[in-house]
């Protein structure tokens, strides 16, 4: 049997997409390309934006095209906040909502197959004794036209990459109770909860057996890891630096409001952890991060901005690098709030790159409704013009880190005689291909 899979969207959702490749590999499937004929299409879905969900209707009837007939199931956001329209596209077999992605392999296998569940691969998930507390008021959710499901949020999916030599995305939380204005993870993905901390250990385990040496520690809010199983994002970090083989640890995202004084004195006492934090800021507008909902302001984040740097960097230590989240063309967001975010960054922050993404109007979400939506042309001018207070910033911060001592992980591509690698704070560099280095860490001077 051939399996082919796509993933659109986040990191989370590659780290799932190959934990099910794992799955059907372990049952005997060859996995082949999408645009290949195929007995079995397993699409992991998006729907951050409008041009994510069409993007993964097209891809849908492209797999249907493709091999009529084929078994094609899809999970992911987009399946799960939109389950009844992805089910009237004509080819799609089956749907797996959040709750239910721990059976895809088993389920999908027994209907290519036309075998019994009961004898098929089930795979992990914990569910917790009781749901996590809703850190909302009733009267603050969204007014959703779709109802989440309520068993949804008590199951948690554990889930790794391990598609490269070099490093492997590990799923560590899932979920989000912060209901932001614009948002649907919530709903897409259910509560906030998370995998325990002896699991992942057995996982990172397995990822340094594979020869990986740096994880990636992904979520939709990793620093709201413990919800469901009373632990901290402090005991799971301090659990996974002892494990062998693995030199290397990012944080993919962390809300700024949890990264304690605590974990970051930690991470600088000398850990495997990397100068390199992920950071959603959204917006440099204390207005719109009030009217969205966004749970600090200007100052918490420059304040945590400085306290990374304060103890992180220094003589012979290489600058921190900082990606940052932007949403611009927010409801009501004038020119002159526009510019007090152009200001934050330029002035305050300079960060060392900044993920820009045009607000997406979402349907259900409390900001659909709201005031003052802006039109795609001035969304678009405003997304240009950050890409290039990015490209100005990034600069800088490269030509910072010149001189300095760093370690690089090479991968092991070759692209037209080269191979390329990042330093611990994120700065990619080149050199030419030698097979011997692929997977390995050297020092080098930047």
């Amino acid at each position: 049997m051939k399996i082919a899979f796509k993933t659109l969207g986040c990191k989370l959702n590659y780290a799932e997409t190959s934990t099910y490749e794992r799955g059907f590999r372990a049952l005997g499937y060859e996995v082949t390309l999408w645009d290949s004929p195929a007995d079995v299409y397993v699409l992991n879905s998006c729907a951050v934006t409008e041009m994510a969900e069409a993007k993964s209707r097209n891809l849908i009837r492209r797999a249907v095209r493709t091999a009529p007939g084929a078994t094609v199931v899809v999970t992911g956001c987009y399946a799960e906040l939109r389950r009844e329209e992805v089910l009237a596209i004509e080819g799609v077999s089956r749907v797996f909502g959040a709750g239910e992605k721990a059976r895809l392999v088993s389920e999908t296998a027994a209907l290519a197959e036309r075998r019994d569940f009961s004898t098929t691969l089930e795979m992990t998930t914990f569910r917790p004794s009781e749901a996590p507390p809703l850190s909302f008021r009733p009267s603050e959710a969204p007014p959703l036209s779709f109802r989440p499901s309520e068993a949804r949020g008590e199951i948690s999916f554990p889930a790794y990459s391990s598609g490269e030599r070099t490093r492997s995305f590990l799923k560590v939380q899932d979920g989000c109770d912060n209901f932001c204005a614009y948002c649907t993870v919530p709903f897409a993905r259910g509560r906030s909860r998370n995998i325990p901390v002896c699991e992942l250990l057995k996982q990172a385990r397995e990822i340094a057996a594979k020869g990986i040496k740096e994880i990636v520690l992904t979520g939709v809010n990793t620093g709201d890891f413990g919800k469901t199983t009373g632990e901290s994002f402090l005991n799971l970090l301090k659990a996974l630096n002892g494990v062998e083989g693995i030199e290397r640890y990012r944080i993919s995202s962390i809300e700024p409001n949890l990264i304690t004084e605590e974990i970051i004195d930690w991470i600088a006492s000398g850990t495997k952890f990397q100068p390199h934090f992920h950071i959603p800021l959204q917006s440099g507008s204390d207005t719109l991060l009030k009217k969205v909902g966004r749970r600090y302001d200007t100052a918490l984040f420059a304040s945590r901005i400085d306290y990374i740097r304060a103890k992180m960097e220094g003589p012979g230590k290489p600058p921190v690098f900082f990606g940052i989240d932007v949403i611009v063309g927010l409801p009501g967001e004038t020119d002159e709030l526009f510019d007090e975010t152009v200001r934050f960054l330029r002035e305050r922050i300079r960060p060392a790159f900044i993920h820009v993404f045009p607000y997406s109007k979402r349907p259900g979400t409390r900001a659909a409704a709201f005031p003052g939506q802006l039109t795609a042309k001035v969304k678009a001018e405003r997304v240009a013009e950050l890409e290039s207070l990015c490209e100005e910033l990034h600069a800088q911060f490269v030509e910072s880190c010149r001189g300095v001592r760093e370690k690089v992980l090479w991968e092991s591509a070759d692209k037209d005689g080269l191979m390329y690698g990042y330093t611990g704070n994120y700065i990619r560099l080149s050199r030419p291909f030698d097979k011997a280095l692929a997977g390995e860490i050297t020092e080098v001077t930047i």
